[in-house]
């Protein structure tokens, strides 16, 4: 087995692993969010006490919080690797971490939580104009113009929902971002998996011959 084929056995069994977490991730949070809605309504906690309210609240939001920082930690670690090879991608992991515990320590798990999600958020963006701009520099499982636009639309859109989790209580920026989050993720989901009829519509549109004036 040659170098370079090693390389990419390597970096394709990195990609699974991030995605298989990553899935896993959203998925227990999923369940979590489905079983306290069921269980907040049928359980009638909000006819109970403030107390008891609040109390219920609290034991939830400690049941998620860890599965949140995962989560942060994860796409911390995703972005990057549409930019960078799996060497780099491994020391810019470590070194993210070490900023994020180093920024807690001093500041507070939220801080250092948010630096993470500032990171991903920068380099989401520039990920996102070079798949744009069609860059070859990118590193996507899967090939197309318009696929790569939608999987960097999503990627946004899972940052961004994440971020509005921090600013929820803030009303206009919670709206801004709510309303950014799903413009991006509905965007990246056509693109990603109606790529060949997004591809006809724009033909279709190009090949339209010009109306003749009378």
């Amino acid at each position: 087995m040659t170098s370079s084929s090693k390389a990419a056995k390597a970096k394709s069994s990195s990609d699974f692993h991030l995605i298989l977490a990553t899935t896993v991730v959203l998925g227990l949070i999923s369940a979590i969010c489905v079983w306290g809605m069921f269980y907040f309504k049928l359980a009638r906690i909000h006819e109970m006490a403030p107390v008891v309210k609040a109390a219920w609240m609290n034991r939830m939001n400690g049941i998620v919080a860890p599965l949140i920082i995962a989560l942060i930690l994860l796409l911390g670690i995703c972005v990057p690797k549409r930019l960078l090879p799996t060497v780099w991608l491994n020391r810019f992991s470590i070194l993210l971490i070490v900023t994020a515990l180093v920024t807690s320590w001093f500041a507070g798990v939220k801080t250092g939580l948010l630096v993470v999600l500032a990171a991903a958020l920068i380099l989401q963006t520039v990920v996102l104009f070079m798949a744009i701009g069609g860059s070859s520099y990118l590193n996507f499982e899967k090939k197309g113009y318009w696929v790569r636009i939608g999987s960097s639309l999503i990627h946004l859109g899972l940052i961004l929902f994440v971020l509005d989790l921090f600013f929820h209580r803030q009303q206009t920026l919670h709206l801004l971002l709510f309303w950014i989050t799903t413009g991006a993720t509905v965007l990246g989901m056509i693109f990603c998996f109606y790529a060949e009829s997004v591809v006809k519509l724009i033909s279709a549109k190009k090949d339209k011959p010009a109306e003749v004036q009378p």
